[in-house]
């Protein structure tokens, strides 16, 4: 069984434990980052005496800057259909990125920025890189374990209007706050690889569900989408994969109106008035006030990820 590690704040500072209950087991000693976590000689040296209660701590990101956060897109069906494309697996595993400062914890507010109209949601479980990936590698889910070290609950929160209208993935999706990371950082035990296959995902806003999936039906597999990156990029120890989000999110699009949308040489002002008047009656996109809960878990529940409450502003 693995174990829940959490990274929180409390009257002495910053600092790192385990799940125990009701309560949260001090890891004794300095870990600045996850990396320097992962780095340490491990569980046998995360055991204390101290403990302190979990109504007591506020939680911060497990996954800590810097850290590389590299993210799919479109990778379930549902999803896909949704924002006008076809729904079958593409013929390449869509990639883009996110910038680590917008990274927050699993209770603080989504800031919605100034000037953004359509403001998304969309829930994602997040792997965490345990060792160095610098060449191509085949990852399969017998060396799983190998280069990942656990997984975290995250919502890939997007400014859709920024996303589509100027292109800009990486800007869409990166203003600070917008990735909510946690509360729990699972990190897997010995022939748990499977556990990645077998997880629900769920997504409310305002008690009303909105996302609620199995990675099951993930288009791209964990282990393809390591062995695709590991031959483009270097991951370190502390990186976060995303692995994309179910249908139920605000946007939604015809095929048509995404031609439009993805096509560079149609103008700003003639998109704008695709989208806005495509989504404007849309009820779904986050307002002030709104909360945003997430939850990621095996069906039996014995793997459990916390739970994301995060307020709108």
């Amino acid at each position: 069984m693995g174990i829940q590690v959490v990274r929180f704040r409390d009257s002495y500072g910053i600092r790192w434990g385990t799940v125990a209950g009701d309560e949260i087991q001090v890891i004794p000693g300095s870990y600045p980052t996850l990396a320097d976590l992962l780095a340490s000689r491990g569980r046998a040296t995360w055991s204390g005496d101290e403990t302190v209660k979990r109504t007591d701590v506020n939680w911060l990101s497990p996954v800590t800057a810097p850290a590389r956060i590299v993210c799919q897109g479109a990778n379930y069906s549902s999803h896909r259909a949704e924002a006008g494309f076809e729904p079958q697996r593409p013929d390449f595993n869509l990639i883009f990125m996110k910038a680590d400062s917008s990274l927050t914890g699993a209770e603080n507010d989504i800031v919605r920025p100034e000037g953004v109209r359509l403001l998304d949601y969309e829930v994602e479980v997040g792997l965490v890189i345990k060792s160095p990936l610098t060449e191509r590698t085949v990852v399969t889910e017998e060396n799983f374990l190998d280069y990942v070290a656990g997984i975290v609950i995250a919502n890939d929160v997007s400014a859709r209007d920024v996303q589509l209208l100027e292109g800009q993935w990486l800007k869409g999706k990166s203003f600070r706050t917008f990735c909510p990371t946690g509360p729990y950082l699972y990190l897997f035990d010995e022939g748990e690889a499977s556990v990645i296959h077998n997880l629900e995902l769920k997504l409310s806003v305002n008690g009303e569900l909105r996302q609620s999936a199995h990675t099951s039906q993930l288009l791209f597999k964990p282990e393809e989408t390591l062995t695709e990156l590991s031959g483009v990029m270097d991951l370190a120890p502390g990186d976060l994969i995303l692995t994309g989000t179910p249908g139920g999110v605000a946007l939604n699009l015809k095929p048509d109106e995404l031609s439009i949308l993805s096509n560079s040489t149609v103008a700003y002002s003639e998109k704008e008035g695709v989208l806005l008047s495509s989504q404007s009656k849309r009820t779904q996109y986050l307002s002030a006030g709104d909360e945003v809960v997430c939850e990621v878990k095996t069906p039996d529940g014995r793997v459990d990820l916390g739970v994301q409450r995060n307020r709108v502003v």
